[in-house]
């Protein structure tokens, strides 16, 4: 959500800094450009992003980067076993000089969380982020606190460790509007990654902001000013019905995986400097928005079927539009 006050930026610009915040980015996280701009995407849509992967290859590193890239208030939790719900959301503690309890605020009270290692907290500290990142507000001892936007969480994930983890629940993972893996790096980028440590002399890395909240927010609002043709808004439709028909699946996207889909294809639209939605658009989200939504057939488990080639089938049964015509609906509202 992006303040009302925020002027929409025009979509040519977005797609300028857009560059700038991905080169920023790629000085530090070598290699990425695809999953970083999958990153950005889902920052600029307003959402929450999923960085699942193995260990050392660079989740953690991505967030601290896109924070200071974007100029951001930036927090990191360590998510372990022993992680209680107020250590996310804040508690009230009794301040002795005024006699009365007091609010400290926790870190979620932030513009962009790291939750590092977010599968090995219990359900009950896990769901102390649901109301955070779908409400955009905290509610502590029954009084709610409004989180300032911009708020975005980016989570890490390790997939292969499964002992001392607690898988994230279904309701958790479809609030995350996409999950991103980065994968091992080829020879060249992994030798890059070691020369660039040695040239720069320190383990930490800094970067200036290309970018400040507010501008952030106007990037932001201009998705509101991309225009989707039906037929494309209907293809984002077949494709989501498509994977809770497949034969793989015991339960495929929601309507959410929908919006998803429509949120990161106008994404993709500004970063291109577009002010309209083209099917390559929904195509190139299609796998990181929706392959996360899907619960397979236990039998699929066992073949070691992953969602993620559920989607790209869905992807090539599924026919794209060709139409050039003008969407039906008008100031954001579809015609009854």
């Amino acid at each position: 959500m992006t303040d009302s006050s925020v002027e929409a930026m025009a979509p040519y610009e977005v797609g300028r800094l857009a560059g700038a915040v991905l080169d920023s980015v790629g000085s530090v996280v070598v290699g990425k450009r695809d999953s970083l701009e999958l990153v950005l995407a889902g920052i600029l849509a307003g959402g929450h992003v999923l960085l699942e992967d193995l260990p050392g290859l660079g989740k953690t590193l991505t967030a601290r980067c896109f924070a200071q890239a974007l100029g951001l208030d930036f927090r990191r939790l360590q998510f372990t076993p022993d992680l209680l719900p107020a250590d996310v959301t804040g508690s009230f503690l009794y301040d002795q000089r005024k006699g009365d309890f007091a609010f400290r605020a926790g870190p979620v009270f932030t513009n962009m969380l790291l939750a590092d290692e977010i599968n090995r907290t219990p359900p009950k500290t896990q769901s102390a982020l649901l109301e955070a990142m779908q409400e955009k507000q905290v509610s502590v001892e029954g009084v709610t606190y409004r989180l300032d936007p911009p708020f975005h969480v980016l989570a890490t994930a390790n997939p292969i460790e499964y002992e001392g983890t607690y898988p994230l629940p279904e309701a958790q993972l479809d609030r995350f509007l996409l999950r991103v893996s980065f994968g091992y790096p080829t020879a060249d980028e992994e030798w890059e990654v070691l020369r660039r440590r040695m040239s720069r002399r320190q383990e930490e890395s800094q970067l200036t902001p290309v970018v400040n909240s507010h501008t952030l927010q106007a990037m932001q609002a201009a998705l509101e000013t991309v225009q989707v043709e039906d037929s494309i808004g209907r293809y984002i439709v077949e494709l989501t019905a498509a994977t809770r028909e497949h034969s793989a699946t015991l339960v495929g996207a929601s309507p959410r995986g929908s919006l998803a889909l429509l949120l990161l294809a106008r994404a993709r639209a500004v970063m291109s400097g577009r002010d309209y939605v083209v099917p390559e658009d929904v195509k190139d989200v299609a796998v990181p928005a929706l392959a996360h939504r899907l619960t397979l057939r236990p039998e699929m488990w066992l073949r070691r079927v992953d969602p993620a080639f559920v989607v790209q089938e869905v992807l090539q049964n599924v026919a794209a539009p060709a139409s050039g015509a003008l969407p039906t609906y008008a100031g954001g509202y579809a015609e009854q």
